[in-house]
């Protein structure tokens, strides 16, 4: 056996643990052996649609908006110029990848084959192929992706509700750019970027499933190269804490209008993350008075409610159909104004304790659950394995002091869509 840097993360009171193995490259590297019958790998970046603005080697730089998600597109060709599905699916691996605002992920899940598919992940990953022709095709491709986005209520209508909390986040711009940016997209400008962002201390790789760790680390050692490189310097955007904009609307061909109602989180920080999900869910979750108020009555249909964290930004969403959406927000104003008056019951914050509790130690069972949640932590600074933990600590009073932190009005922004020729305009 040879000797590496790793560490076995174990958390017993879940029964649950992973070996994390630092390569000499920097790559961080947690592999989960499991007895499941499937298996699934990712191998991700620090590196999403935020990333626009950077400071690497000494030097400051600004790259058009959309450039993340467009290489994420362009590494599945290779120099031979076939493609790497190809290569998956031959051995009966299903590929695929994602850009979002922090992070670019390449992925795939199999029942066979795990090490014939991580071979075939990693020297995707390491091996980028972009020409002056490819580009130019993918410009097109992705053109018509961000046209057909810009025709889906679902996208625009969160996109619109990102425009109007942000001032100057890059939040508030679509993952894949706009048809002016990614024309300014070039093979230089792509390898660029890659050099930068998919250095080997800036990733993770992340694999859970019936594997052998020491063959998992043996195939990194070999297909990656030891040497360290210096990390990048992320921008952080001096961004008001109130909202940009407290409306924002648009028409669509829809039958009822829908709504997103949006808080923002003054700032992004790791520690905060479970005492929020809680504060959230004890507010508006489905045994709350607020869902079954506007549900039951009719007021609302298709509800949605979530909090959402990463590295750059964290706020809260509430959001479904309504015939009358400010009026859904006037309620949902109100609501708030009284519980932060006559504070939230605590029966309410401990049933969304043990609801995420059992929700967290739930995706311990699979190994999509597993792999993304290692991650994740990797993503955010966390363990992973606490996490569950996480939301079992937290108090009463961390939960009360948190709603007074950040349910302020000025925080609150509406975006609605109505449907087509509706009495008011838009905004």
């Amino acid at each position: 056996m040879k000797k590496r840097n790793t560490e076995i993360l174990e958390n017993a009171y879940i029964g649950e643990k992973c070996v994390k193995y630092v390569h000499k490259s920097g790559l961080e590297v947690y592999i989960t052996e499991k007895e499941f019958s499937g298996f699934y790998a990712i191998f991700g970046t620090r590196y999403g649609s935020y990333d626009n603005k950077f400071t690497a080697d000494g030097k400051e730089y600004t790259v058009p908006a959309g450039i993340a998600h467009f290489l994420e597109h362009k590494m599945f060709e290779s120099l031979e110029g076939t493609d790497a599905f190809e290569e998956y699916a031959a051995i009966g691996a299903d590929a695929n990848a994602y850009t979002s605002i922090d992070r670019t992920a390449y992925l795939f899940s199999c029942t066979e084959n795990f090490y014939e598919a991580l071979r075939v992940l990693i020297n995707m990953v390491l091996t980028p192929h972009f020409t002056d022709e490819n580009v130019a095709k993918e410009q097109g491709i992705i053109g018509q992706e961000i046209k057909m986005s810009e025709d889906r209520a679902g996208s625009v209508i969160t996109f619109n509700l990102f425009k109007a909390m942000y001032e100057t986040n890059p939040i508030r711009i679509p993952i894949a750019g706009t048809i002016e940016s990614i024309a300014e997209i070039t093979p230089e400008l792509l390898y660029h970027c890659y050099n930068i962002f998919y250095r080997m201390n800036n990733m993770a790789l992340c694999v859970c499933g019936k594997v052998d760790a020491e063959k998992v680390m043996d195939i990194v050692d070999e297909m990656i190269p030891e040497t360290a490189q210096s990390e990048v310097a992320f921008e952080v955007i001096d961004e008001p804490a109130e909202v940009y904009q407290k409306r924002i609307t648009a028409e669509f061909e829809v039958s009822r209008p829908i709504f997103r109602i949006g808080v923002k989180f003054p700032e992004a920080k790791a520690e905060d993350e479970a005492v929020c999900d809680i504060l959230w869910e004890s507010l508006f979750g489905e045994c709350e008075d607020f869902y079954q108020e506007v549900y039951e009555s009719g007021m609302v249909s298709g509800y949605t409610n979530y909090y959402d964290f990463c590295r750059v930004c964290s706020y809260f969403v509430v959001g479904g159909h309504s015939d009358d959406p400010e009026a859904v927000y006037a309620k949902f104003c109100q609501y708030l104004e009284e519980k932060l008056k006559n504070g939230i019951s605590e029966e309410a914050v401990e049933l969304a304790k043990r609801a995420l509790y059992s929700e967290c130690v739930g995706n311990f069972e699979s190994s999509e659950n597993i792999a993304e949640t290692m991650f994740e932590s990797f993503l955010v600074g966390e363990k992973g394995l606490d996490k569950a933990e996480s939301y079992a600590s937290v108090t009463y009073g961390q939960v009360s002091e948190m709603a007074k932190r950040v349910l302020d009005e000025r925080r609150f922004a509406l975006s609605v869509i109505y449907p087509k020729n509706h009495e008011g305009g838009t905004v």
